[in-house]
């Protein structure tokens, strides 16, 4: 069947059937599709016989298939024959930078933290030698699991026939075009882009964001006219590549990567669980104290003269208790103070009623990928990745034909030596969005899987979990471990972003 021919209903590679079409432009038919192995929507380019970049579009799909950021699109298949060509990447679903900026600019901070998360994605596909070059507001996306997702790399330049001799400074330029319309609403463009505005001009030049909007920062002003605004930089330098756009944002706040609702900065510290659960019992303390201070008085009495009287009996008790009560105070204080003994055995229960309230992330001396049931050694050279403090770096097992590991061990694990052994409050793990993983946390002083015990577990586990023990758990090595792994692209592999561990204390 030629893909002229192509219609709803049609099976790709005996797994892609497509649905819907989404868009057709110049021979190519982007379409809605169902992976029926993995049972999850994807999205497969088609192509018209006479379109004529099918082999360039095939040869960045399957370029952009090997980057791991997972900011970038992931492409799951591509391929190229005589009447079925087609290219299949990971189905999006979110806001774009349009759709977010239909009731005005966006706060400063967040239309920079977005912006920043798309220039480090950009600055690894650079590394592995890949560009956009066309970066428009539609392909920067707040996806509906609450993280950024920047649409098209590579392919979408190969669909349009796009090159450059600089694609890395074109990236950069797109970028500033990017945190310009995020900040103003407006596209830096001669025509309006995407439904938004061509942004205004001052003697034939751009206006700068602060120019069109009250309020911006002026470091983001600078920011994007280093990027993308080169009659107004006056002396400030260009920024070059996604990495220097990266590194002039490193210090705005970022979107969490876990799914949860995007809140401006005041609310992140309702991000956890058990934060959210414990806000509504705020009120019913609030509404406790009325209703006893409100309290009516018992049937009978003699009305307001005899509760006068009342009254006054209660307030003379009440103060004659205070002052046995401060006479008693004053004479323990004493005593204990002409009792050295006294002294030294208090502070010990007040320091340990006091430690748990005193939990600090204590970063581990080493990460190590653990396989005691196989090669002992399981991406070893990633490990470290977990502790570097970057959300978008990461280890990842390898890959398996199953999640029961393909059936070869009992689990594999990502191991942290904490330098010496310290009491575990609890493990904060950021792991793939995934869902399907089965994962334990085990601590122990000996880095033996004998030796280490099992003090919390999490089934079904996706994006940032919290590991708290049911009991004390102490130990100089901190284990998490994977029973069931998550799938991803037909293959079963764990992810983990970030690790940050939380102790009172040495053990």
């Amino acid at each position: 069947m030629s893909t002229s021919a192509v219609e709803p209903g049609t099976r790709l590679a005996d797994r892609f059937r497509l649905e819907d079409r989404v868009s057709e432009s110049d021979g190519a038919t982007h379409w809605k599709a169902i992976d029926e192995i993995l049972a999850r929507p994807v999205g497969v380019l088609t192509f018209s016989p006479d379109f004529p970049r099918v082999q360039e579009v095939v040869t960045a799909a399957r370029a952009a298939s090997r980057l791991t950021d997972p900011r970038l699109t992931q492409v799951f298949d591509a391929a190229q024959d005589d009447g079925r060509s087609y290219v299949v990447s990971e189905w999006v679903t979110g806001d774009t930078l349009v759709d977010l900026l239909a009731a005005g600019p966006l706060e400063p901070e967040r239309a920079a933290g977005l912006v920043a998360e798309a220039a480090e994605a950009l600055a690894h596909a650079q590394e592995a030698g890949l560009h956009h070059l066309c970066l428009r507001p539609e392909h920067l996306v707040w996806t509906t699991g609450n993280t950024v997702k920047v649409l098209g790399v590579a392919v979408d330049a190969a669909l349009s026939g796009l090159t450059t001799d600089q694609p890395a400074l074109d990236d950069a330029e797109g970028l500033g075009r990017l945190l310009y319309a995020g900040l103003t609403g407006h596209w830096p463009g001669d025509e309006e882009e995407g439904g938004l505005p061509a942004a205004p001009m001052i003697d034939g030049h751009f206006c700068t964001p602060r120019q069109v909007t009250a309020g911006v920062p002026s470091y983001l002003d600078t920011v994007t006219i280093r990027a993308c605004l080169p009659e107004t930089r006056k002396g400030h330098g260009a920024l070059t590549s996604p990495a220097e756009v990266a590194e002039s944002l490193a210090g705005v706040a970022r979107p969490m990567p876990i799914p949860m609702p995007y809140h401006p900065a005041p609310s992140v510290t309702s991000a956890s669980h058990s934060e959210g659960l414990d806000t509504p019992q705020r009120p019913t303390t609030v509404q406790q104290r009325p209703h006893v201070v409100h309290r009516p008085m018992p049937p009978g009495g003699n009305g307001g003269g005899g509760g006068g009287v009342l009254n006054r009996v209660l307030m003379t008790v009440v103060v004659l208790l205070v002052i046995v009560a401060v006479g008693v105070g004053a004479w323990t204080i004493g005593r204990s103070l002409g009792n050295p003994g006294t002294r030294e055995a208090e502070p010990t229960p007040d320091a340990s009623s006091a430690a748990p309230q005193q939990a600090q992330a204590v970063k581990p001396d080493e990460a190590s990928g653990f396989d005691p049931l196989g090669d002992k050694e399981e991406k070893a050279e990633l490990a470290a990745l977990t502790i570097d403090g970057k959300p978008s770096t990461f280890w990842k097992t390898d890959n398996y034909n199953s999640a029961d590991l393909g059936n070869l061990k009992d689990g594999v694990g990502l191991l942290l030596d904490m330098g010496k052994s310290m009491q575990i409050s609890d493990v904060v793990a950021t792991l793939a969005e995934a869902p399907g993983a089965s994962v334990e946390l085990k601590v122990g002083d000996k880095a033996d899987l004998s030796s280490l015990k099992t003090v919390a577990k999490a089934k079904s586990a996706s994006g940032k979990i919290t590991f708290k023990p049911d009991q004390t758990a102490s130990g100089q090595y901190v284990l998490i471990w994977f029973t069931r792994l998550p799938a991803d692209a037909g293959k079963f592999h764990g992810t983990i972003y970030e690790v940050v561990v939380h102790s009172p204390g040495s053990a």
